[in-house]
């Protein structure tokens, strides 16, 4: 161990495309036994390889129309008993006493929602005795299991959450997520070529990019995170670069307005035409999507005129099939006019928590969208974001124009205090 490097009790997680061949896993390997060989412990959490689940997803499809909850997660958590009894047997190829755990075994306790389970209660008993012996535990992510014993998943993204959540339970030093990005951008650098990394984050602001479409965590995994005060380092698995550490709200001096910019193309739009305006009519209508799992994002409601109103919302594209006998339904209970649906629109945020408190930030942002002929169609703002709906046609200009607005490709921020 160098010279002052006090030794850490890291979590560490590797995602799919960290593991998405046996090189990926080799290489993996070696960083894994670097942080060993420095004195350090480690718990390693891990996806599942490259596409290998929606390869199981697509397979399932072939056979069912409609699998049971049970057997899904059954099926999809083999996926990660794959890597991590392979990384395992690298890491002990390699001199480091290692062994794979099962979500399962390494005392992970969910609901018996399959495919969308909840941790209910995790026992560190397995990975602290491991850690004792010398063993690096190597756990599969995604998954824990019921008080039956059943197999269950949670869901896209679940093995931040499996990550973060033994995090907490060991009471580690830091949570290590690695995956092919060097940390959280300023925007999706893919979309916005000169977006830069962010050496820092609070948890409400990367609550929010997480929320509105930023894919880096999972939004569960961070509310776990923040829940119990566990620092996330988001690093790039296979370059030497800083990262991203997610913490309790930095120290700095001067914050600017915006911190960063979301896209999420994944959305529709909701709205029914007409409706009488009483109490309990938005009630009635969100209660019985909310009644289905639906959840409702952005919501709008028109001043009421002849004793009518317009609601409009935003739901996630996946759940339109869904949705739309649901509000069908409702406009004929309601004795409502007409439903529009919409599923050819996309949300893009600001977020940041400099805006609290400081005017003219909204007024740049849809500035910015006009002067690039974008039309909004609908706004959501919470205390440290700003979501506007737009024609998903116009998502990747509006979301580079809104990065310029706000100063986040090295120019000056265009906002000043008061």
């Amino acid at each position: 161990m160098g010279k002052g490097l006090l030794p850490l009790l890291l979590v560490q997680k590797f995602g799919g495309s960290s593991v998405a061949t046996a090189h990926h896993i080799a290489e993996v390997a070696r960083k894994i036994q670097q942080a060993v060989e420095a004195g350090h412990q480690v718990v390693v959490v891990a996806s599942a390889m490259g596409d290998s689940t929606d390869h199981l997803v697509d397979l399932a499809g072939q056979l069912v129309a409609i699998p049971s909850g049970r057997e899904m997660d059954a099926l999809l958590s083999t996926g990660e008993l794959v890597t991590v009894a392979l990384l395992a047997m690298t890491l002990e190829q390699n001199g480091v006493p290692a062994r794979s755990f099962s979500g399962g075994q390494a005392g992970i306790k969910t609901s018996y929602d399959f495919g969308r389970a909840r941790i209910e209660a995790i026992d560190p008993g397995p990975l602290r005795r491991a850690l004792a012996a010398g063993i690096t535990p190597v756990v599969a992510g995604f998954q824990g299991v019921t008080d039956s014993g059943d197999v269950a998943t949670l869901g896209r993204g679940g093995s931040d959450l499996t990550a973060i959540a033994l995090a907490g339970a060991l009471k580690a030093d830091r949570c290590e997520i690695y995956s092919d990005v060097a940390g959280v951008y300023t925007a999706d650098p893919r979309i916005v070529p000169n977006a830069t990394p962010l050496s820092s984050l609070s948890y409400d602001e990367m609550l929010e990019l997480a929320s509105q479409g930023a894919q880096v965590l999972q939004t569960q995994a961070v509310e776990y995170a923040k829940g119990h005060q566990v620092v996330i380092h988001a690093r790039s698995t296979f370059l030497d670069e800083p990262g991203t550490q997610i913490e309790a709200e930095p120290v700095i001096a001067v914050k600017p307005a915006v911190t960063a910019v979301a896209l999420n193309r994944h959305v529709a739009k909701i709205g029914l035409l007409g409706v009488p305006d009483y109490p309990g009519v938005a009630a009635y209508l969100f209660s019985s999507l909310a009644n289905h799992g639906i959840n409702v994002e952005l919501v709008i409601q028109s001043l009421s005129h002849d004793k009518l109103n317009d609601i409009a919302f935003t739901i996630s594209e996946h759940d339109v099939p869904k949705a739309k006998p649901i509000v069908q339904e409702c406009l004929i209970h309601l004795k409502g006019q007409s439903v529009i649906i919409d599923d050819k629109v996309a949300k893009v945020s600001a977020v940041g928590s400099g805006m609290l408190g400081r005017p003219g930030v909204a007024a740049t942002l849809f500035q910015a969208l006009a002067d690039a002929g974008i039309n909004i169609q609908m706004i959501g703002t919470s205390e440290i974001k700003i979501s506007c709906i737009v024609d998903r046609s116009d998502a990747d200009r509006a979301l580079e124009h809104i990065h310029h607005a706000f100063g986040l490709d090295g120019t000056e921020d265009v906002i000043e205090d008061d």
